[in-house]
């Protein structure tokens, strides 16, 4: 079988030097897409430079670097899509492609002089936080390295989802997931079997479907998909947001606040449940045949699962070389899959389109916080969970973008980012003016905090909607989304309160002791 079920790296197989630490740190920050380098940007524009950036690949992008599959674009507006403080007025159309937000973060890095701060090449293998000197030691697969603050900047779509299917192991074709595209693989005249329908599938089944010979595509649970309004940008628009000041900041903060509707939508499944019109509408519309449009059509209130947005998907599986299978695969053989009816299909390609690990970040598996504990354990004992999304108990000095329960169903998850980034300054600044030698959060702030956050939780599209996604976890809790409004993340992570922080300050060598100040 020829697989490309690995992530992109750049770094030689192995461990670290094992040489001991080449060089101590004020912030480690591991990854390079949209939050390690916005943090990246923020720190230097603070004026702090003792930091450096990890990362596994050879170049900037997280998501948009990985994600190279056909069609690959976003579906959240391209104004919003993108810094505040790195607008882009060249965007070609509403949504950006792959290529453009992919060349948009590379310029991101270039234009505010990230790079010499980044260490491509650099997978994180372990962090152990160091009780007596009060710092993270780093390992990686270049190097050792200690840091007062570590902040990850993983996210939680960074990680494929491989499924357990009996047999996949041995299939004598190729395999590869949608994030690591194979591109020397030609699909001309294949026979090629897609598993599962989400938010990639949508957007490469119809670039590959005229080029296969055969398509089967598996489908366990049909997706609500909406019209997408893509439009290319006019000669007008593209002046003014080119010559006008303000004119994008402008288009940008009316696209955020309109977003904020759908988050009162979203909130309760009946209103929700009113607005699968839209969705419906768009079914009946693009598929006559009404046994397909059953199969097509979810049991569950629409964003439930995540809301996707399609031209070309129902045109593309309605083709004569496309046959869209709902039963269950019972086995892959060497040369086919086998559903549980019994029937045999010959492939040469699987494309498994079956999305990433959310609620099991493997990263967690490489963080030791206090008491030799891994971040794993602790989330699998009491469920995955962070003080404003950002700060867990018992890690002190660990910041995490994008943790638990910020995905957004409803709007940017820049806007989330910029937040937390914002946040951490703050407990930076804090650290510095306090002279602290560590942060971490108080376990009632944060057991508080998520008690909150479930019961927004409770009664919403997203708990409530009857569906399963991967928001939820292995024992159907949410530890993913962010249920209600932008703007009050946002003003709940504007300033870091240190009453709800454990604040330690260094008196001598190793001798840490409580501020009460």
């Amino acid at each position: 079988m020829t697989s490309i079920l690995e992530p992109p790296s750049a770094a030689p197989t192995g461990g670290g030097t094992g040489g001991g630490p080449t060089r101590h740190l004020r912030v480690a920050v591991i990854g390079s897409g949209f939050s390690g380098l916005g943090m990246a940007v923020r720190l230097l524009q603070r004026g702090m430079d003792d930091f450096l950036v990890f990362e596994r690949a050879d170049e900037v992008g997280g998501t948009w670097r990985d994600n190279s599959y056909p069609g690959a674009a976003c579906d959240v507006m391209s104004h919003l899509y993108s810094f505040s403080f790195a607008q882009n007025p060249g965007w070609k159309s509403t949504f950006g492609k792959q290529e453009e937000l992919f060349a948009y973060l590379r310029d991101v890095a270039d234009r505010f002089g990230v790079r010499p701060h980044i260490r491509f090449g650099h997978e994180l293998l372990a962090a152990r936080w160091d009780e007596p000197t009060r710092r993270w030691y780093i390992e990686t697969s270049q190097g050792d390295y200690t840091a007062q603050v570590l902040v990850s900047g993983t996210g939680y779509l960074s990680e494929a989802a491989v499924p357990d299917i009996p047999g996949l192991a041995d299939f004598e074709g190729t395999v590869f997931h949608s994030s690591r595209w194979n591109h020397d693989h030609d699909l001309t005249d294949r026979s090629v079997a897609v598993i599962g329908t989400g938010a990639s599938a949508i957007q490469f089944v119809p670039k590959i479907q005229p080029q296969v010979g055969r398509l089967d595509l598996y489908q366990r649970t049909p997706p609500w998909i909406g019209p997408k309004n893509d439009k290319p940008t006019s000669p007008l628009q593209s002046a003014l947001l080119h010559k006008v000041p303000g004119y994008q900041n402008f288009r940008r903060n009316f696209n955020m606040w309109g977003r904020e509707v759908l988050a009162f939508v979203m909130k309760r499944p009946k209103v929700a449940g009113k607005m699968q019109k839209m969705a419906g509408d768009h079914l009946k519309k693009s598929v006559a045949d009404p046994e397909l449009r059953r199969k097509l059509t979810p049991d569950y209130v629409m964003a439930c699962k995540r809301l996707l947005f399609s031209n070309t998907w129902y045109p593309a599986i309605q083709q004569p070389n496309v046959d869209l299978v709902t039963d269950p695969i019972a086995e892959v053989r060497p040369k086919s899959i086998v559903t549980a009816d019994g029937t045999e299909r010959e492939i040469d390609t699987i494309i498994l389109g079956t999305g990433f690990k959310a609620t099991d970040r493997p990263v967690a598996g490489r963080i030791t916080g206090r008491g030799g504990r891994l971040l794993r354990d602790v989330w699998r004992e009491q469920g995955m969970a962070a003080h404003r999304g950002t700060t867990v108990a018992g890690f002190p000095n660990l910041f995490l973008l994008l943790g638990p329960n910020t995905t957004l169903g409803h709007s940017s998850q820049v806007v989330m980012i910029e937040a937390q980034i914002g946040y951490v300054l703050d407990a930076l600044a804090h650290m510095d003016k306090r002279g602290l030698a560590s942060v971490e959060v108080r376990e009632e702030a944060q057991r508080a905090w998520n008690d909150e956050v479930q019961r927004r939780l409770d009664g919403t599209v997203w708990n409530a909607g009857n569906c399963r996604s991967w928001y939820l976890d292995e024992h159907g809790r949410n530890p993913s989304i962010w249920p209600t409004y932008t703007w009050r993340f946002r003003r709940r992570t504007r300033r870091f309160d240190p009453a709800e922080y454990q604040l330690v300050t260094s008196v001598g060598a190793g001798r840490p002791a409580l501020d009460h100040a």
